[in-house]
């Protein structure tokens, strides 16, 4: 039942969040938001929602390996396989001009967090930096913007139908209303189906919350980025990955880390600051080179990162490893 209980609660999930996502990019719209402002706030936290939900909620239930594990392994997922398996299909150019500027944003996010995970429970000042420094990115983003609003200040449906899959928005007040509230009503519904099922594996099978958060809750939260950029993929963008991957990774960081630490203190498990952060950390930089070099992950180091995730997922459940976070916190 737990893993029916599980599935339940990714699929209620990611419908509702679609259905949220869908309803703010119309509330937008109508209210005649800019395109770009509508894409760095709505479309990008709407979609980082269920990563957002899945934290707080195991936070503030005790569950704080889950809401960690969750943070460091959908990032490590991210590069290692929602990068990889669009490169099998088509190789991912690194040599737009945003890449390099936002692979030093997530790199400096990303060492900025492993300190702060070094200095103890991550606290409400803690989150309140983090948070911080993702508003200040948004801010810094739409000053860079070349893309500018229309004459007459606001965004066409159409300007937004590229925006991380968005389309097939709704158009009358009434149904707008109806895709928000289903969002928000079952965002917190299917999180709690989640993380309790997830606990409920956990002990089942004795391992800990952090293993299940860093691998089933992870990959389940970070369907929405593989959905997005395999589709992209398949269309002949798959440019469009890197950019995405790059942006989950620093709001993951940045937003939803920091507002989870801000509504409760996140404490985080021995095992994973030995291991899952430097790996984490290792993923981030090896995007690096590729963008360094303006060049394509092709086939061959797309292959490369989607068997060195194979070989994480394997290293989260060796035996041993996590003896020293046997506990739910």
């Amino acid at each position: 039942m737990v893993y029916l209980g599980l599935l339940a609660g990714f699929v209620i999930l990611l419908v509702s969040g679609d259905l949220l996502v869908r309803g703010a990019v119309a509330l937008a719209v109508k209210l005649g938001i800019p395109a770009i402002i509508i894409g760095l706030t709505v479309v990008a936290f709407g979609t980082s929602a269920p990563e957002l939900v899945v934290s707080i909620r195991a936070a503030t239930t005790g569950a704080t390996g889950i809401a960690i594990g969750n943070i460091v392994g959908s990032n490590i997922a991210n590069v290692l396989l929602v990068l990889g398996l669009p490169a099998l299909i088509k190789p991912t150019c690194c040599n737009h001009p945003f890449v390099g500027r936002n692979t030093c944003y997530v790199v400096g996010a990303t060492v900025l967090f492993v300190l702060l995970c070094f200095l103890g429970p991550l606290q409400m000042w803690h989150g309140a930096i983090l948070f911080g420094l993702i508003i200040a990115f948004l801010l810094e983003s739409a000053r860079r913007s070349k893309g500018g609003p229309r004459p007459d200040g606001g965004a066409k449906e159409s300007d937004v139908d590229d925006l991380d899959g968005v389309s097939g928005l709704p158009h009358t007040s009434s149904m707008i209303a109806v895709f928000i509230v289903a969002g928000l009503i079952g965002l917190p519904f299917g999180a709690q189906l989640i993380v309790d099922n997830a606990i409920g594996i956990a002990m089942a099978f004795g391992i800990s919350p952090a293993a299940v958060g860093l691998t089933i809750v992870a990959l389940g939260t970070s369907l929405p980025e593989l959905a997005t950029t395999m589709s992209a993929a398949l269309r002949g963008h798959s440019a469009i990955a890197i950019g995405n991957v790059l942006g989950s990774n620093l709001f993951n960081i940045l937003a939803i880390m920091g507002l989870t630490a801000i509504v409760t203190p996140v404490p985080v498990p021995e095992v994973v600051l030995r291991y899952d952060v430097w790996i984490m950390l290792a993923a981030t930089l090896a995007i690096v080179p590729f963008v360094i070099r303006r060049s394509s992950i092709t086939r061959v180091p797309a292959t490369g990162f989607l068997i060195a995730y194979c070989a994480y997922i394997f290293f989260v459940f060796v035996p041993g490893r996590e003896m020293t976070d046997l506990v739910l916190n």
